[in-house]
C-alpha cells in the first residue's frame, strides 16, 4: 500500500487524546482535535456574558484539553511552534472537516455505547478509504465496527498508544478479522519508520500484549508481597534498575499510572479470561481493595502505595505504605547481600544469572517471580501473540524494560531456568519440548548482523520482520570488532564505514575514550571511507571523567589536567579536521563533553529524544574540550549572517552560562548545537544508525574535502568583556548569582570575547582553544569548583539543567 500521511484527525482530547494529536504535529503532520460541546457555561463565561452558541465556549474544552497539556512537563511536544500545527474544534460544529484526513484517531471515554455514537457520526463525513482506529485499551476491537459499513471495517483497527505517546515507544496494533492486510503492514510500518515506535502487532484479547503480561506481573508481586512479609520499599529495591528497569520500579510505577487503571486492567483479565492458567492472581489482594475504598489511588489523588508530606522542618518528605497496618511511614532503606555482591556487575546480561543464584530473600525473590514469569508469557503464545519477540518488544517499549521475558530467559538459560521453574512448582508451555528436542539452547540468536528469533510455528529461526533495515551494533560486535580497549570498540559496520562505540560507565568520556577515537580516526583515514561516532547504551555521553578531573585538581596535579585537556581539545579538532566525514549520532543526556564531541562533528544525525547541552558551568568550569571555542566561532559566523553582534554574543554566553540543555533535538537549532541545513533528526531509534551510516556515505560520495583549519574568527574583545561584565556585576549584586559564579562568568566571557582586545579582531582557533584551557585549569583550581566536584563525584549526579 503506497499512503501518505499528510493530516491526522483526534476525536476526544482528553489526557491521552491531546498528547496523540501533539506527536503527530511532531513530525510535522497536520491535526485536527476535536471534543464535546460544554452543556453549561462555567462562572468566567458567564460573568463575559457569553451563551453557549459563543465559539469560544463550544470549543472550550478542547482548548483547555490542548494547553493543558501543552503545559505539562515533561512536554509532549518537540519544539513548542510545532503546536501550530495543531488546529481545534467540536464533534458538532467540526466532524465534517474530517473529509480531508488521512486517518482518523478515536480516543473518546471507554464506552462502548459512546465509541458507537461517535463512529455513526465519522460514518457521515469519512471519506472512504481513509484509516479509522481506537486507541482503546480495555475494550474488544471487534465490537467497535459492529454495525458500521463493509468500508469502516476494511481500514479500521486498534491502535493503542502508550501514556506518554512522546515518550513511550510502544504502539499496539490490533487487526478485527475485518481489517484489510495491507492496512495493518502499512501501520505497522508508519509507527515504527514516522512515529518512532515499536510497533507490535497484537491480537484482539483483553489487555492485548503489555498491559496483559505486565499487570500480570504487577498483579503476581502484590500477591508475593504477603507471602515472602516483604515491604513496598524491598520490592522496589528488587525490581528497579538492578533488573534492567525504570526507577520507579513496581508500586512507584502503579501509583504514577493510577491505581484505579490497574485494577481496571485486573479485573478485566479476571472477568474475560477465565481459562488464564493465572486468572487468581488477578483478584484484588485485601490491601488494594482498601485503598480503593479509600481513593488512594496514587498520584492523582497524592496518596498511594507512597505519599509525600511536607515534615516537621517543612520539608517535602516522601512516606510509603505499610501493607500489614495501611498506615503511613518514613521510607527504610532496603538491602540485600545479593543486590551488594552484584552492584560492581555494570552488564545486565551478566548480572541477571548472579541474582537468581543468591542465597538470600532477594535471590528466593527472583526465583520466584521469573518462574512465574515465564510459565505465563510462553503460555500466551499463541493466545495473544504468534511470536515470542512480539511480547519482549511489547514489555520493553511500553513499560521501560530493558530486556523482554524471553530475554531474561536466555540470560538464566533456558534448561537451567526449567529447572528452576520446576522446584519452584512452575511448568513451561509445551511448545519448549519441541525446541529442546532440537537441541536449541536459546531463544535468540545472531547470525550475519541480524537477530534471528525461535519461530514456533515452523519450529526454526527466523530474522525478526521489519529489522531488516536496521544497523544494530549488538548484532555486529561478535565478528565485526576491529579494536577495542576499557572504553571504546571500533566496529565495521560495512561499505567503508566504521563505527566508535563507548562503553564506559554512563558513556562518560576520559583517557580510554579519546584514545579510541583517536585510533578509530587513525583506521578510518587509513583504509576507510568514514567514521560514525553512536553507541547503544542507555545514553550517548553524559560528559567527561568528573572523577578524573576531581583528582587531578584535588591532588593539584595542574600540569597533569592541562595535558588532559590539550588532549580532549586535540580529539575534538582532530574530529573537525580528519581527512574523512565523521558523523556523530547522539540520543538521550549529551551532556558536556559529548555535546562537544557533536559540536565538532561534520554532521549530527541526532535522535529526537536528545537531550544535549554545555553543562560545565554546573561544575563550576567552562567547557574545555573545544566547546567554548566552537560558540565563539559560531558567534563569529552569524556576524556574516547580519546577525546584531552583541545580542548574538549575549545569547551564545546564556547558553552556557546558564547550562542550558535543548529538551529535544529540535530545540537544540535553537541553542546552536545543531546547525540548519546540516544536521538532522530522526525520531526512529532503531533508524538511526542506519541514517547516521548513509549520512556518511553520503559526504564521501560527494567528494569530502578535509576542511582548512579556521583563521578569520572575529572576536569583540572589550566590547563584549563590558557586556558580560557589567551582566553578572548586577546579578551578584541582585543576589542572583555567587562570588563563584561571577568568576566562572568572567572567565566564560573572556575566552568567547577573544580576551583584552581593544578592538575587533579575527583569530584561529588555536588562540581560542589556549584561552579557553587556561580559563579551564584555573577554575579547577578553585576551593568552589572543587566542592562542586567532589559532590557530584560523591552523589554519582549526573549534571543537567
Amino acid at each position: 500500500m503506497t499512503r501518505h500521511i499528510h493530516k491526522v484527525a483526534v476525536l476526544g482530547s482528553g489526557v491521552m487524546g491531546s498528547r496523540i494529536a501533539c506527536h503527530f504535529a511532531n513530525i510535522g503532520c497536520e491535526v485536527l482535535l476535536l471534543d464535546i460541546v460544554p452543556r453549561e457555561l462555567n462562572a468566567k463565561e458567564k460573568a463575559a456574558g457569553l451563551s453557549l452558541e459563543s465559539p469560544k465556549v463550544r470549543n472550550r474544552l478542547v482548548n483547555e484539553a490542548l494547553t493543558f497539556a501543552l503545559k505539562s512537563n515533561p512536554s509532549p511536544i518537540y519544539h513548542k511552534s510545532f503546536a501550530s500545527r495543531i488546529s481545534t474544534g467540536n464533534f458538532e460544529d467540526d466532524m465534517s472537516r474530517i473529509a480531508d484526513y488521512d486517518w482518523v484517531i478515536e480516543v473518546v471515554v471507554e464506552n462502548l455505547k459512546i465509541k458507537k455514537q461517535v463512529y455513526e457520526e465519522v460514518e457521515k463525513s469519512r471519506k472512504p478509504g481513509t484509516f479509522i482506529s481506537s486507541n482503546t485499551s480495555g475494550i474488544p476491537i471487534h465490537l467497535l465496527t459492529e454495525g458500521r459499513s463493509d468500508d469502516f471495517k476494511d481500514y479500521f483497527c486498534g491502535t493503542h498508544f502508550f501514556n506518554p505517546p512522546r515518550y513511550l515507544r510502544l504502539l499496539e496494533i490490533i487487526p478485527t478479522p475485518h481489517t484489510k492486510a495491507d492496512v495493518v503492514d502499512f501501520l505497522m510500518e508508519y509507527g515504527e519508520k514516522f512515529l518512532g515506535k515499536t510497533t507490535v502487532l497484537a491480537k484482539d484479547t483483553p489487555a492485548f500484549v503489555a498491559n496483559r503480561v505486565g499487570v500480570f506481573g504487577i498483579m503476581a508481586l502484590l500477591h508475593l508481597v504477603e507471602k515472602m512479609d516483604l515491604s513496598i520499599e524491598e520490592v522496589d529495591k528488587l525490581t528497579g534498575p538492578v533488573l534492567g528497569r525504570p526507577k520507579s520500579a513496581t508500586f512507584r510505577t502503579a501509583d504514577v499510572v493510577g491505581l484505579d487503571t490497574l485494577i481496571k486492567v485486573a479485573n478485566g483479565v479476571k472477568e474475560n479470561c477465565p481459562d488464564d492458567e493465572a486468572n487468581s492472581l488477578f483478584v484484588l489482594p485485601d490491601y488494594l481493595k482498601k485503598m480503593e475504598e479509600n481513593q488512594w489511588l496514587g498520584d492523582k489523588t497524592r496518596q498511594g502505595f507512597y505519599k509525600k508530606i511536607k515534615n516537621d522542618a517543612g520539608k517535602s518528605e516522601i512516606l510509603a505504605l505499610n501493607l500489614k497496618t495501611l498506615e503511613y511511614h518514613p521510607q527504610q532503606k532496603a538491602k540485600f547481600a545479593t543486590l551488594e555482591m552484584t552492584r560492581p556487575i555494570e552488564n545486565l546480561k551478566d548480572r541477571i544469572p548472579m541474582l537468581v543464584n543468591g542465597q538470600d530473600k532477594a535471590g528466593e525473590f527472583y526465583r520466584e517471580t521469573f518462574s512465574a514469569l515465564f510459565q505465563y508469557v510462553s503460555n500466551r503464545i499463541p493466545e495473544i501473540a504468534d511470536e515470542l519477540y512480539k511480547i519482549d518488544d511489547a514489555l520493553k517499549a511500553g513499560f521501560g524494560w530493558e530486556m523482554g521475558p524471553f530475554e531474561y530467559w536466555d540470560c538464566i538459560g533456558v534448561e537451567k531456568a526449567l529447572k528452576m521453574m520446576d522446584k519452584a512448582g512452575y511448568k513451561a508451555a509445551s511448545w519448549l519440548d519441541d525446541f529442546l528436542a532440537a537441541g536449541n539452547t536459546t531463544f535468540y540468536k545472531v547470525e550475519n548482523g541480524k537477530r534471528l528469533f525461535y519461530d514456533i510455528p515452523s519450529k526454526s529461526y527466523q530474522v525478526i520482520p521489519g529489522t531488516e533495515d536496521f544497523i544494530s551494533l549488538d548484532n555486529l560486535r561478535e565478528g565485526h570488532t576491529l579494536w577495542k580497549n576499557s572504553g571504546v570498540s571500533i566496529i565495521d559496520l560495512g561499505d567503508g564505514i566504521l563505527n566508535v562505540e563507548f562503553h564506559t560507565k554512563m558513556n562518560t568520556i576520559g583517557g580510554e575514550v579519546l584514545a579510541g577515537i583517536n585510533k578509530a580516526l587513525d583506521m578510518a583515514e587509513k583504509d576507510y571511507r568514514g567514521l560514525v561516532i553512536s553507541n547503544e547504551g542507555a545514553n550517548f555521553s553524559a560528559g567527561a571523567n568528573v572523577g578524573m578531573i576531581f583528582m587531578m585538581a584535588a591532588e593539584q596535579e595542574y600540569d597533569e589536567l592541562n595535558m588532559a585537556v590539550k588532549a580532549f581539545q586535540k580529539t575534538t579538532m582532530r574530529i573537525r579536521y580528519s581527512s574523512i566525514p565523521v558523523v556523530a549520532a547522539p540520543h538521550n543526556l549529551t551532556l558536556g563533553g559529548g555535546c562537544e564531541i557533536c559540536l565538532h562533528a561534520d554532521q549530527v544525525v541526532a535522535h529526537a529524544e536528545t537531550y544535549i547541552g554545555l553543562v560545565e558551568f554546573g561544575v563550576g568550569v567552562i567547557p574545555g574540550g573545544g566547546g567554548t571555542k566552537e560558540f565563539a566561532v559560531r558567534i563569529s559566523d552569524s556576524f556574516r549572517e547580519g546577525d546584531i553582534e552583541l545580542n548574538t554574543f549575549r545569547e551564545k554566553f546564556l547558553n552556557i552560562g546558564q547550562a542550558k540543555v535543548a529538551t529535544s533535538a529540535h530545540e537544540a537549532f535553537d541553542l546552536g548545537i545543531l546547525k540548519k541545513g546540516r544536521d538532522t533528526v530522526v525520531v526512529s531509534r532503531a533508524r538511526q544508525l542506519a541514517e547516521a551510516k548513509t549520512a556518511c556515505l553520503g559526504l564521501a560520495d560527494a567528494g569530502y574535502t578535509q576542511p582548512a583549519p579556521r583563521k578569520d574568527i572575529k572576536v569583540l574583545g572589550n566590547q563584549a568583556l563590558g557586556l558580560v561584565y557589567v551582566g553578572a556585576n548586577s546579578m551578584l549584586a541582585g543576589h542572583y548569582m555567587s562570588e563563584h559564579d561571577l568568576k566562572i562568568s568572567h572567565k566564560l566571557g573572556y575566552v568567547l570575547a577573544g580576551g583584552d582586545l581593544s578592538e575587533p579582531t579575527q583569530v584561529d582557533e588555536q588562540y581560542l582553544l589556549d584561552l579557553e584551557r587556561k580559563a579551564f585549569v584555573e577554575l579547577c583550581a578553585e576551593r568552589k569548583t572543587l566542592e562542586r566536584l567532589q559532590s557530584i563525584v560523591k552523589g554519582g549526579k549526573v549534571l543537567r539543567n
